[in-house]
């Protein structure tokens, strides 16, 4: 038997609740909903608001170097934790300080890697700030300790100044022109750079020479050996050069760049006295070679370059002439031709014929091939407008050649020591290159 439920009178009453039910929930408002991020919900820098300062310094004491780096993106409540945790003299002490004075080679690797680490940890825990904030905090922590300072440590081989530079290309890459000039502002003021190399720049070339290889060592290592392109080398070669008269620029460059003897001071006498083997100039044509590179950089051309090069193969006093044509072999046909082409243009015709008779000479005995001496010389003909003006030019050149045999003829029978042995043995070096010059030469207009 099935049941029928009845209709009771009811059925309107609690139709009418439903009905008033959904009236009131409709007017009642509705809490808004929101989505929220994780570091909303529990923020990087909240797991730690509890902790004593103590604790979390414990912490980061279990880090590494580039961890703490890291961590210090992860929020700017975190990096001004690890700002504070930083500029504790405790952190620098055992972090920044370390032994630069005889290293062996494992340290020396592991350190390198320590600074270029730490030029990441400052670079990003002061990421937000504006450039010159970043430069005054970042320069407080180093700019007290001597081995970063100049004339500060009397160690002869302090890794200060190599350690310094790793840091501060880190630290810099990727920024713009901008504000690399701000930091070389910023590193002059504090080091009084130019007022130390202006005391160089207007005193006799080598009266101060534990100040001159000071100088020469930090702009090395700190601002141009760690440049790891060519660019970046130039900008900072130019910033070097460009407050400075001409003359001092070139003796600013041999400062940085001229060659080193074994006691460790630079060899200006060696220069002007003797001929040196091409090691010894390879840094001073590398230089160069930058420096011709900048020709893009604002006031710089070719002429520039070239009136420099004039300029340094007569400091501290005229090159012995066999240094100033390697000087010019090192830094290529295109230099070497420019650099005697404009004196050809000027009419110094005996002087462009003695640096190619030591040009010859210089590659007879470095082993280069005589057909690359024979091609500039023809180059420098071509020069010359007129047949005349050609002739002209070859005369010289050959009365040159008998000209320095002779010198070196003379200069060999004077005496007996070794000095006169080592002259006769340049005279006949000369003569076999002499013949091996005519010969490529009168073999080429065979042809």
């Amino acid at each position: 038997m099935i049941k029928v439920r009845k209709t009771t009178s009811n059925t309107g009453k609690y139709s009418w609740t439903r009905q008033s039910h959904h009236l009131k929930t409709a007017l009642r408002p509705r809490p808004v909903r929101t989505v929220m991020t994780r570091s909303q919900c529990t923020s990087a820098a909240g797991l730690f608001n509890g902790l004593p300062a103590e604790v979390f310094h414990m912490i980061l004491d279990q880090m590494s170097v580039v961890d703490i780096s890291v961590f210090s993106m992860v929020s700017k409540e975190l990096t001004n934790y690890i700002v504070d945790y930083i500029s504790s003299q405790a952190w620098r002490n055992k972090t920044i300080i370390q032994s630069f004075h005889n290293p062996t080679l494992l340290e020396q690797r592991s350190s390198l890697e320590h600074y270029r680490h730490l030029g990441l940890l400052f670079k990003r825990c002061t990421l937000l700030l504006p450039t010159k904030d970043r430069l005054k905090f970042i320069f407080s922590k180093f700019s007290q300790i001597p081995c970063f300072t100049l004339e500060q440590c009397l160690a002869p081989d302090c890794a200060g100044f190599s350690r310094y530079g790793v840091f501060l290309q880190t630290l810099i890459a990727g920024w713009d022109e901008l504000e690399c000039h701000r930091v070389f502002s910023f590193l002059c003021d504090q080091t009084n750079l130019l007022l130390k190399t202006e005391a160089l720049l207007t005193t006799k070339p080598g009266l101060k020479q534990y100040q001159e290889l000071q100088l020469r060592l930090f702009c090395r290592k700190v601002l141009l050996d760690p440049c790891q392109c060519q660019p970046d080398g130039q900008f900072w070669l130019v910033q070097l050069l460009k407050p400075w008269p001409l003359v001092s620029q070139a003796h600013l460059l041999f400062i940085l760049f001229g060659p080193l003897l074994h006691e460790g001071v630079l060899g200006w006498q060696d220069l002007v006295e003797r001929g040196l083997p091409h090691s010894a100039l390879w840094d001073l044509a590398k230089c160069i070679l930058m420096l011709s590179g900048t020709l893009q950089v604002k006031g710089w051309s070719t002429d520039s370059v070239l009136s420099i090069l004039e300029e340094l193969i007569v400091i501290p006093q005229p090159w012995y002439m066999e240094n100033v044509a390697r000087l010019l072999v090192l830094c290529g046909s295109s230099l070497c031709y420019t650099f005697l082409a404009s004196k050809a243009l000027n009419g110094r015709l005996d002087e462009i014929s003695r640096i190619i008779i030591h040009i010859i000479l210089v590659c007879e005995k470095d082993g280069y091939h005589m057909s690359w001496a024979v091609k500039l010389v023809q180059q420098i003909c071509k020069v010359f407008s007129t047949a005349p003006e050609r002739f002209t030019f070859i005369q010289h050149l050959e009365n040159m050649f008998s000209e320095v045999t002779r010198e070196f003829y003379e200069s060999s029978v004077a005496g007996n020591n070794f000095e006169d042995r080592e002259t006769f043995q340049t005279f006949c070096i000369l003569l076999d290159s002499s013949a091996r010059f005519h010969t490529k030469l009168l073999h080429m207009f065979l042809k």
